[in-house]
């Protein structure tokens, strides 16, 4: 189903083990090998994962349909000028990709066009895919679960995001895979989440540590001494939603990464951030707010089934290379409130459906 899982390999691991990144995951023999493009399916894959990955991609390019219609109508012309470039560059201003996303796609573009000699409009748009995959590509990185054990997520993001929605699908996946997961309910703020995310944890039969009206931090202590003391592979900490504006509240968050690093020193080992796909450049705001106050090692959108325009990526990827530690990637993309909607995140993929 996922090719994010990679357990850290044992002393009697052979080589070719040890390359394939699933050596500890015996009971997952369909899951394919880990190549370059990990969220790409296999030519090994069975028949029932590539087609519901295949049922997943025709949801992903229904919810981007509106923007790849506005985009391909740019094609539909019969020459190759400036008409077309300036068409192109509405449509991914309109498409949300920002300013500056949509120079470069567009100065990457000509330099294409011209390489490749192109005459036909057509081909044009077969080129701005290359681009836009290109520049997507940094994006696409496997989830690493299994390094440490546990493996300490803490999972951010502002109300409404579908931060909780998103940690019940990821815990499910895991646990299909075979991994031992503890929540915790560290959002003791918005009414009823500490609700929502334990039916999660009994939809999934996983553990969960919370307490009513509890202290963020503390529930996120206890949570991670608990998944420690009895040998749990990914402990999950659930925390409140936060605007990058409400300084107070985001130091709350920064307040909790301290002290689940008194849990268990070096964890946080991952700390993703949920972002509403319909949000557009305002996403962009939140990813940089969130990063310089808790640094991310991720990312999760949700509801590209919406009015999400999709070109947010592309500016989220081009700030990644003005990023020091370098781009944050983009573990899972969300399409629909089912579990199987919840995906591994590829650059081609992505690029070929916002294109349409």
């Amino acid at each position: 189903m996922f090719s994010f899982f990679r357990k850290k390999p044992g002393p009697a691991a052979t080589a070719s083990s040890q390359a394939a990144g699933v050596a500890d995951l015996p009971s997952l023999p369909s899951l394919p090998s880990l190549p370059s493009l990990p969220s790409l399916p296999d030519p090994g894959v069975s028949q029932p994962v590539s087609a519901r990955r295949a049922g997943w991609l025709d949801r992903l390019q229904a919810g981007l349909r509106r923007t790849g219609s506005s985009i391909a109508t740019v094609f539909t012309g019969t020459r190759i000028d400036e008409d077309l470039y300036e068409a192109l560059e509405a449509a991914l201003l309109m498409a949300d990709a920002g300013v500056k996303a949509t120079e470069y796609l567009l100065q990457d573009l000509r330099r294409r066009v011209k390489a490749a000699k192109a005459t036909e409009p057509a081909s044009v748009k077969a080129l701005l895919a290359e681009a836009l995959s290109e520049l997507l590509a940094p994006l696409e990185r496997g989830l690493m679960i299994g390094q440490q054990r546990p493996t300490v997520i803490m999972v951010v993001g502002v109300n409404g995001a579908g931060k909780t929605t998103s940690i019940g699908k990821l815990t499910r996946h895991l646990a299909e895979a075979g991994q031992t997961v503890l929540l915790a309910a560290a959002d003791t703020f918005r009414a009823a989440a500490r609700e929502q995310l334990a039916v999660w944890a009994d939809r999934n039969r996983v553990e969960i540590v919370s307490q009513q009206d509890g202290d963020p931090a503390a529930v996120s202590f206890d949570a991670v001494s608990a998944g420690k003391a009895r040998g749990r592979d990914v402990v999950i900490a659930d925390t409140a939603g936060r605007l990058p504006t409400q300084l107070h509240l985001m130091a709350e968050l920064q307040k909790i990464q301290r002290v689940i690093a008194k849990a268990d020193a070096g964890a946080p080992h991952e700390v993703l951030l949920v972002v509403d796909g319909n949000t557009g450049q305002n996403a962009l705001a939140q990813v940089k707010a969130f990063d310089a106050a808790l640094g991310l090692t991720g990312l999760v959108i949700t509801k590209l089934d919406g009015t999400a325009k999709g070109g947010v990526l592309a500016a989220i990827a081009l700030w990644g290379r003005e990023r020091p530690a370098g781009a944050v990637p983009v573990y899972f993309i969300g399409v629909g409130e089912q579990l199987e909607d919840l995906q591994t995140f590829s650059a081609r993929e992505f690029a070929q459906a916002l294109l349409g």
